[in-house]
């Protein structure tokens, strides 16, 4: 039963998690976290569930690469296991679509479990990749790759990628500061100009946030 083709699908899932595990080790771990990839604060019904089915599911709290890799280990074990545990049964006593049932149970146990662990994991990584010097990104520019970068003030965070001066490729998550007029959008270019409990504050390059915040800095000097 354990190398049964029943169980093919939760091998798969298990070794591609455990796969990009190994991948997000081998880029340095996930500095960052990333949003829900959704704007929460729409006006549609739909699309207000859809958000928080994101948020419920853990999207926006951990790393997505840390996240995907998460969930899908623990759908191939749980899945596996409900398999190995019921499959049998159910077929014996004729339960109708009972793959597909064990699919949708164990999706839906990994993605709760995926959430509370997922983010204290990308907090460890965060950690054991994290440069002592936080702020030696302060001045470098960096690509939003979330859907946009939402205000420190929101509860919510975005995805940068960035080089730091020496060249190392980092994800963070980031914020913008209250005071910024413009969310960037995925594809843009930012500032990182500060950090703040663990969060990178970033603004959009070549912006009216840029030259107030030049202006702030040289009437500080």
């Amino acid at each position: 039963m354990l190398f049964s083709p029943a169980n093919l699908p939760y091998w798969i899932f298990l070794i591609t998690g455990i796969l990009l595990f190994l991948f997000m080790i081998f880029i340095g771990g996930g500095e960052a976290e990333l949003d829900a990839d959704a704007d929460l604060d729409v006006e549609t019904d739909s699309e207000v569930s859809f958000g928080n089915f994101l948020g419920w599911a853990g999207i926006g709290k951990a790393p997505l690469l840390l996240l995907l890799a998460t969930d899908l280990s623990l759908w191939g074990v749980i899945g596996w296991m409900f398999n190995v545990w019921f499959g049998g049964i159910a077929q014996n006593l004729k339960v109708p679509f009972i793959e597909i049932i064990i699919l949708l149970v164990s999706l839906f146990i990994s993605l709760f479990i995926g959430r509370l662990i997922a983010e204290p994991i990308g907090k460890m990584f965060a950690e054991f990749s994290e440069d002592a010097s936080s702020d030696r990104l302060v001045g470098c520019i960096g690509t939003v790759t979330s859907v946009y970068i939402p205000t420190e003030n929101l509860g919510k965070i975005g995805q940068v990628d960035i080089l730091d001066p020496k060249g190392n490729f980092l994800t963070i998550n980031a914020v913008i500061p209250d005071w910024a007029t413009i969310a960037p959008q995925r594809g843009e270019k930012v500032i990182v100009i500060e950090i703040k409990q663990q969060l990178y504050l970033v603004i959009t390059k070549d912006s009216v946030d840029e030259e107030h915040w030049l202006n702030s800095s040289n009437s500080k000097n």
